[in-house]
């Protein structure tokens, strides 16, 4: 592939509420380090810089981060504000919050009350009066309407323009519904997951139904998750990426995005080639037999 004239625009568009995106996008998590969180060795902030800008002249319009994005030494949405502000008319910048991480890393998660404060942090480290997407982050357990609730006052009050969820079951996208219009769903998604308990595939069937974006993570990484891919992909994947000439994870975004026109991909990294090698995976055209051979790795069956 000659992916260096290939921009984002490739992967053709889809509307987030009143905001169009082009399908493939980008995921700040990997800006921080050589793996997420406080995984690896912090990364070099002007290197992180750069990609950031190079995205946007690559033709990214959609960015997805969280104010939990930080390692020791860097965070995301500081290097989104220093590379990016003022930020152009057409960017979409999406967040998330319910878990939360104090500054020594400790994890937690953040009552109905407590969810105006990450909103505010946001904005703040981001720089913005309002932010375009706020996805509320489920464990996946219980009832989402108490807190989907406090963050469509929020929508209400001017500090959200729209509204996603992440993480959730079955039963929680018309829960949500049911409270505020939802313009996204963020699950963990990607080839051959089997993750436990998972119902992203008939919450994928119900996002194209209803014409709302499903935005999937992991789907490089699979199994791998925070610490990067493994490497460990199967012969009909490699097989695949020779034939286009490309490599094993731009199949991977490829097949995403083939999975229908609501699918959106946000493959992250800290590397200025593979930025390049992620955004030419959205002009990458799969035959109907190669989508099959890869179906059958996703199918159930195939674990």
């Amino acid at each position: 592939m000659t992916s260096e004239t290939i921009t984002a625009a490739a992967a053709g568009t889809w509307e987030l509420g009143d905001l169009t995106v082009n399908r493939l996008g980008f995921g700040a998590m990997r800006l921080t380090g050589s793996a997420a969180f406080n995984h690896g060795t912090p990364s070099n902030r002007e290197r992180s810089i750069s990609v950031l800008r190079r995205a946007l002249e690559l033709g990214v319009n959609h960015i997805d981060t969280a104010a939990f994005y930080f390692s020791s030494l860097r965070s995301a949405n500081e290097l989104i504000n220093r590379a990016l502000a003022p930020y152009a008319d057409d960017l979409v910048i999406t967040t998330k919050v319910g878990p939360g991480r104090d500054p020594s890393g400790q994890w937690w998660w953040a009552t109905p009350e407590q969810l105006r404060g990450q909103v505010e942090e946001n904005l703040r480290q981001l720089g913005r009066d309002h932010l375009d997407v706020v996805n509320l982050r489920t464990d996946g357990k219980g009832s989402i309407a108490e807190h989907f609730g406090a963050l469509a006052e929020l929508r209400d009050a001017g500090l959200i323009r729209h509204l996603g969820v992440s993480g959730i079951k079955a039963g929680h996208l018309a829960e949500a519904q049911a409270i505020a219009p939802v313009v996204c769903v963020q699950n963990r998604y990607g080839i051959g997951d089997r993750s436990p308990d998972s119902d992203s595939e008939d919450i994928l069937r119900a996002c194209g139904e209803q014409g709302i974006a499903f935005v999937p993570f992991f789907a490089i990484a699979g199994e791998g998750r925070e610490r990067g891919a493994s490497g460990g992909d199967s012969d009909d994947v490699l097989a695949i990426a020779r034939a286009h000439g490309a490599s094993a994870a731009q199949i991977r975004l490829a097949w995403t995005l083939h999975r229908g026109p609501h699918m959106l991909a946000i493959p992250g990294t800290g590397n200025p080639d593979h930025l390049v090698e992620n955004v030419a995976a959205g002009a990458i055209r799969l035959t109907d037999d190669e989508l099959a051979r890869l179906e059958v790795l996703h199918s159930p069956q195939a674990g």
